[in-house]
């Protein structure tokens, strides 16, 4: 039996995660340092078990690792926090959290479970990024700060871990309606604007990202590594088509003939 471990795992993308590799057959880890929503989400997910580690603690994740009494097959770094304010008013101590978390904490993780699939020859890490470390987004500089230096960490891990048998992707959700972003989609006239920006016509679902992180995970990506994919409807491709033009300009230029 294939088994996966998910930080974050309590809620949001990462319970959807879970519950996605649970039904797939996998047995999984559900790592997570809120032990009250950790229970409960252990209760409900087939073959799953639960892990309480801070992905900042290098101590705890090893240990975690070793509570879950094999080398997982694949590690998903899904752990993450926000802190919105504009840079200018973020505090150094929601700077330094931030980094700590999303990306210190990606570090901790991939470095340690990347030994002991090493030591197997074969396993597969997935980091989850976002839009916002594509492109800026309004008061979030250090989460797409995070998000964007992953991308990169993320190719430089496939490069040196690939002669290990190891392969390292990374994805990126897009406007998704749940995790985090959950309460930003309470508002329904908010709902309704930017859903209508999304070319395909709707919020992304996080069994969206779970079947991504799956495909990703899996045999059928062996020959992936280094990749970033997005996962997005297509709303990173749209910002240009979004802004406003006159309606009474259709060119521009001189006319040569």
């Amino acid at each position: 039996m294939k088994s996966l471990i998910v930080t974050g795992g309590a809620s949001g993308l990462g319970r959807a995660i879970a519950k996605r590799a649970s039904q797939e057959g996998f047995r999984v880890g559900i790592l997570d340092v809120n032990v009250d929503a950790l229970e409960e989400t252990v209760s409900t997910i087939t073959n799953s078990v639960a892990l309480v580690a801070s992905v900042t603690s290098a101590e705890e994740i090893s240990a975690a690792i070793a509570a879950f009494g094999q080398t997982p097959d694949v590690w998903v770094n899904n752990a993450g926090i926000v802190r919105f304010a504009p840079l200018l008013a973020l505090s150094i101590e929601d700077w330094r959290s931030v980094v700590e978390v999303n990306l210190t904490g990606t570090f901790i993780c991939s470095t340690i479970v990347a030994k002991a699939m090493a030591d197997r020859g074969s396993g597969s890490i997935v980091n989850i990024t976002s839009i916002n470390g594509i492109s800026a987004g309004t008061n979030s500089g250090a989460y797409g700060a995070t998000k964007s230096a992953i991308s990169l960490l993320t190719q430089q891990m496939s490069l040196e871990w690939g002669n290990l048998g190891l392969r390292v992707n990374s994805l990126a959700p897009g406007l998704i309606d749940g995790g985090m972003s959950e309460p930003i989609y309470s508002e329904p006239e908010f709902r309704k604007l930017r859903t209508e920006k999304v070319p395909l016509g709707r919020l992304g679902a996080e069994e969206d990202i779970a079947e991504a992180v799956l495909f990703l995970g899996s045999d059928k990506a062996s020959y992936i590594t280094g990749h970033e994919l997005v996962v997005d409807g297509g709303i990173i491709n749209s910002i240009i088509a979004n802004l406003p033009r006159p309606s009474n300009v259709d060119s521009v230029g001189l006319d040569e003939n």
